[in-house]
């Protein structure tokens, strides 16, 4: 057997070398895959075939590989040998090994298998560097290979995490490596730089063919750098471990590039990608990323932010039932989610009755007592709270400043307070701009609960601060993509359209309602009082019902007969 695999290898490395192109597809010959350096290769495994994968013509001048193989969710194992060593081999959906090569070596082998049941859709590039490039995961002290090239991801609903080992400065073939530790100065691995890039895949796209097509853009340097967001730049003393929003339902893929500033060469790690949920379990699967309950509820409350978006000023107790509903819901939820280990859907639950009652007790406030200053200092704050939210989804919020708690919260809770505090002399402006932008963003919460959209991260992002100790350290970056300038421009003209409406309509009328307490207990005096207004005739209450109840018992009531009758005589 292993005579006649030195026959093939030795037929295959006669053959004249096939002219270039950006991708290959098929196989070469059964069981042997052949590729080319710098070029991807799209093929399927299957679980009872692995694959051997060849590369020939490997020019003097390269000194190693790194080949790396991605598929969506189902894994790849890759390894050197038939044999599988926990320090040789790697499995996952973004997995690549790094071979070193040795003196006049021009052809390397790879061996490629999956335990899935079902065939893999795999995508597959081997990458060709020098002695002056630096080596990724040349220095690696935590994960099982040797030299590790990869990016290993971790993600939960509020953050997800990219690690990856540190690289070392490059060699020239049959060198010896630089010691990794031995010293710090400039000719050693800690001069070098990494790079952290992030890459959004288009929104609500979840296909295979969509992620595989933009893998591409993610595994060489030049086509990182002119693809990607670079989102921070780490040296050799920082901590090789990057933290982001986490983002259920939108791919994205993460690559670190690692520069010798020196030398001004680089090399890229092997590209990770996440949807941050899974294709393959029922809870959190990416096809249904909406619960029916968060359907439920936030369809409801959007029906009722576009009622206040264009009549909260209006019916002033409604729109105070809107923003206590808010301002309660919002801190229940946060207290019970930290207290309890209560499943979501009775979390929600629990929020909508809490935020009732706080709605409820805002409009009866206001009705028994008829005071302004707490009514719109609740007003006042949920707008200045979406105005800090609006604030810290800019970039200013990934400014280092802004991880520590205490800056953070102070910030954003001056901002909130200063909102009331500027519109202090025009309430009923303060009134209505709350109205049309608090109500129309409830549109952008509820299409979430449907479909993905960037823009309810503007809030989300300071839910997942208050809940979560660890997400201070995440950048939050977002794409912003067709969808979102869609719902972004509906939700402009929604609230632009709301609050010209109620300035319009409210022109020439009072600024608020009178005390509604005060005017019912006139009313009541005057009934009791004035014996000629046909209130005062009303039966009491208790009566009225009686009398209704009675009615309609008679409407079910069978008719008996009368007996003979006759037709009235003039």
């Amino acid at each position: 057997m292993g005579l006649l695999r030195l026959l093939v290898l030795a037929v295959l490395a006669s053959e004249p070398r096939a002219a270039g192109g950006a991708e290959t597809v098929g196989n070469s010959s059964e069981g042997l895959l052949e590729f080319s350096v710098g070029k991807f290769r799209y093929f399927t495994l299957k679980r009872p075939s692995p694959e051997e994968a060849i590369l020939r013509h490997i020019s003097s001048n390269v000194t190693f590989l790194i080949f790396q193989t991605h598929s969506q969710y189902q894994n790849t194992t890759i390894s050197f040998s038939e044999t599988l060593l926990p320090n040789a081999s790697e499995t996952g959906t973004d997995k690549g090994l790094v071979f070193i090569l040795r003196p006049e070596q021009s052809m390397c082998t790879w061996h490629l298998a999956t335990l899935d049941a079902k065939p893999v859709q795999n995508v597959a590039i081997p990458l060709s560097y020098s002695e002056r490039d630096p080596i990724p995961g040349g220095c690696n002290l935590e994960f099982d290979l040797d030299i590790d090239p990869n990016i290993y991801l971790e993600y939960n609903f509020f953050e997800t995490t990219i690690k990856f080992a540190p690289a070392n400065l490059g060699y020239a073939r049959g060198a010896d490596p630089t010691p990794c530790d031995i010293q710090t100065g400039r000719g050693s691995r800690w001069r070098l730089q990494y790079d952290v890039y992030q890459y959004f895949l288009p929104e609500n796209d979840l296909t295979e063919e969509a992620l595989l097509r933009h893998l591409r853009r993610m595994a060489e340097v030049p086509q990182v750098k002119a693809s990607a967001v670079k989102v921070v730049t780490l040296t050799a003393n920082d901590k090789t471990s990057v933290s982001f929003s986490s983002l259920r339902g939108q791919g994205v893929i993460y690559n670190v590039i690692v520069r010798d500033p020196f030398l001004n060469t680089s090399a890229a790690y092997v590209p990770a990608h996440t949807y941050t949920c899974s294709f393959v379990t029922t809870e959190g699967n990416c096809s249904s990323l909406g619960r029916v309950s968060s359907k439920v509820f936030f369809t409801l409350f959007a029906l009722l932010g576009l009622f206040i978006c264009f009549f909260g000023h209006r019916f002033w107790k409604t729109e105070l039932f809107f923003m206590g509903f808010i301002f309660v819901g919002f801190f229940f939820y946060i207290l019970i989610t930290r207290l309890t280990p209560l499943t979501y859907d009775v979390l929600l639950a629990l929020t909508a009755v809490a935020g009732s009652v706080g709605g409820v007790f805002l409009a009866a406030v206001w009705w028994r007592f008829g005071v302004l200053a707490p009514c719109l200092l609740c007003v006042g704050l949920v707008l200045g709270f979406l105005v800090s939210s609006v604030t810290f989804f800019t970039p200013l919020g990934n400014l280092k400043l802004f991880r520590d708690d205490a800056i953070f919260w102070v910030t954003f809770s001056c901002i909130a307070v200063v909102i009331p505090v500027v519109f202090i002399g025009c309430l009923r402006i303060l009134n209505i701009l709350t109205c049309g932008l608090v109500g129309s963003y409830s549109m952008v919460l509820a299409i979430h609960s449907y479909l993905y959209t960037s823009l309810s991260y503007i809030t989300l992002n300071v839910l997942k601060r208050a809940l979560h100790v660890d997400f201070r350290g995440a950048f939050l970056n977002v794409p912003f993509q067709t969808n979102d300038f869609i719902i972004l421009a509906v939700w402009g003209m929604l609230a632009v359209s709301g609050i010209t409406f109620q300035i319009r309509r409210e022109r020439g009328q009072p600024f608020f309602p009178p005390h509604p307490y005060k005017l019912w207990k006139r009313e009541r005096e005057r009934r009791v009082t004035n014996i000629l207004d046909p209130s005062h005739h009303i039966p009491p209450l208790r009566e009225r019902l009686r009398g209704r109840l009675a009615r309609i018992k008679e409407l079910f009531r069978k008719e008996q007969p009368a007996g003979e009758r006759t037709p009235l005589l003039l």
